[in-house]
């Protein structure tokens, strides 16, 4: 009887122990674009322990999903489009954008049977892209049809994710995609298509940031600075050192140890990712000219209609900005 009871209280201290781990565990959600490799590089090289933080990585599909996990509390804190932050701030969630993650960069490629030479040639044609009011749509409409005089009434568009969106150009569903990393660089890989835009480097813009909900800021301001502070070790790592960050995430992008291209033969996943990391731009800060930016995307989002404060004004970035971390590191 003695041992039953104290095999009752062990296994009471175990339940209890676990419990207590899951709610120490910080949840980190994040895409499987390369807008978002800083998550899955300071998790695989062990940054999030180095910096004693017991993180779990959660994968969405979408910004929206991600979002609204962050507002329902089953997230700490996520890296997606700020537009997303901005959308749910203006309807009166409680979100902050606290540090940066990647510039936008995003491609648009076109099948090369396709006749497409520029973006104006895009009238009448299809193109996938992301999910309607998304930071890429967003850009897509208002910055880049927009330059070559058109709308988006103009162009069959298809929000789709970007695996879709590969797979649409070469199955031939559609005629051009505009695209994040790797897939740009894996769909020019393997199907006759070829890049005729990029927008980062045309119009530079903060696409992915970090967000979180004021809540958790408010009990785990610690916790979210140091998560910051191994994603942050993981940006320098992308950074300066490509080929090695490219061996911790190439198996988040590519299943099989080598892609199958069109013209270079059988590529080691990691040649492809690398290569991918180069054509990238990251930062843990956000500067006030991309803040600036972001206040300027928030304007198109409510000349478009889809930002609509209660108070039907121009909406404020700086609600949702908490840099007291960029701030505290002298970023």
């Amino acid at each position: 009887m003695k041992l039953r009871r104290l095999l009752v209280s062990a296994a009471a201290v175990l339940v209890f122990s676990g419990q207590a781990d899951a709610a120490d565990r910080f949840r980190v959600g994040y895409l499987r674009v390369m807008d978002d490799a800083q998550v899955i590089a300071a998790h695989e090289g062990g940054f999030y322990r180095k910096h004693g933080l017991d993180v779990e990585p959660v994968e969405f599909k979408s910004g929206t999903d991600l979002i609204k996990a962050i507002v329902g509390g089953q997230l700490d804190t996520g890296v997606l489009g700020f537009t997303n932050a901005v959308a749910w701030a203006s309807k009166g969630a409680n979100l902050k954008v606290v540090g940066g993650a990647q510039h936008g960069y995003h491609a648009l490629v076109v099948r090369e049977d396709s006749g497409i030479k520029d973006i104006a040639d895009l009238k009448g044609r299809s193109l996938a892209s992301q999910a309607q009011g998304s930071t890429a749509d967003v850009v897509l409409k208002a910055v880049v049809l927009k330059s070559a005089g058109l709308s988006a009434d103009d162009v069959n568009i298809m929000g789709v994710s970007p695996q879709v969106a590969v797979q649409s150009l070469v199955g031939k569903r559609v005629d051009a995609a505009f695209l994040f990393e790797p897939q740009a660089s894996i769909a020019q890989l393997i199907a006759p298509v070829r890049q005729i835009y990029e927008i980062g480097a045309v119009w530079p813009f903060p696409c992915m940031v970090v967000i979180t909900s004021g809540e958790t800021l408010g009990k785990r301001r610690g916790d979210v600075w140091k998560s910051l502070d191994a994603q942050r070790e993981a940006i320098d790592l992308l950074q300066q050192k490509p080929a090695e960050a490219a061996k911790l995430i190439a198996a988040y992008f590519i299943a099989e140890p080598t892609l199958k291209t069109l013209r270079r033969g059988d590529l080691p996943r990691e040649e492809v990712i690398r290569a991918a990391i180069e054509s990238q731009s990251f930062s843990a800060a956000l500067s006030a000219k991309e803040q600036a930016r972001m206040q300027e995307i928030a304007d198109i989002l409510r000349e478009q209609g889809t930002l609509k404060p209660r108070d039907g004004k121009p909406f404020d970035v700086r609600t949702v900005l908490d840099l007291s971390w960029q701030e505290a590191r002298k970023l």
